[in-house]
């Protein structure tokens, strides 16, 4: 027995044929429209997200600044169990520094862990003269960047492409059904008997 392969024929919907369908047409459009959305709005929307994200860091970072402080008490050692990432060597520690308008401040601040009392650290201060963390380098902000925007153009295609499978589906049962009252009208012309 020889077993038979269906070519498929690459736009068939678009091509004119008597036994195309409009709902053929109407699927093909859907199918164009649902990609070309998908890719452009994802790449539209990721950058919107990627540049918005950008921007925020940038006036983080904008309002920040160092300022020199001095230990008021020796930092801990590092002792308790071992920790991994960005700033696993610094511990809090009290600080006292002088603000711009000649006022000493006093806070917590992480600095290297095991400084003794006395040592120059360097910490942040917002606009209002506050600690603050310190803020994200360029080089840690490109990996959040990028992210923020894969992710944003990853949901908005992924969105529009479910909203498109949708409507194929709902174009697809309105078909059926169109078929079904079709057979209903045809069918029983079908069953006659010749006798």
């Amino acid at each position: 027995m020889r077993e038979t392969k269906r070519a498929r024929v690459r736009g068939w919907r678009w091509r004119r044929n008597p036994l195309r369908r409009r709902s053929d047409a109407v699927e093909a459009w859907i199918v164009l429209v649902t990609w070309v959305l998908a890719l452009i709005g994802g790449a539209v929307a990721g950058g919107v997200a990627a540049y918005s994200v950008d921007q925020a860091i940038e006036g983080e970072r904008a309002g920040r600044q160092a300022v020199p402080a001095v230990l008021v008490s020796d930092a801990p050692d590092r002792t308790r169990g071992t920790v991994y990432g960005p700033g696993a060597d610094r511990v809090p520690a009290n600080v006292r520094w002088t603000a711009s308008d000649g006022v000493v401040h006093a806070g917590t601040a992480r600095v290297a862990a095991g400084s003794a009392a006395g040592a120059t650290v360097e910490v942040w201060t917002d606009d209002r003269d506050r600690l603050v963390p310190e803020p994200v380098t360029p080089s840690e902000a490109t990996p959040e960047v990028a992210l923020a925007g894969a992710f944003v153009a990853a949901g908005v295609g992924g969105v529009v492409i479910v909203s498109g499978r949708v409507a194929r589906g709902q174009l697809e049962r309105r078909s059926a059904e169109r078929w079904g009252e079709e057979w209903e009208r045809i069918g029983p012309q079908w069953r006659r008997t010749t006798g």
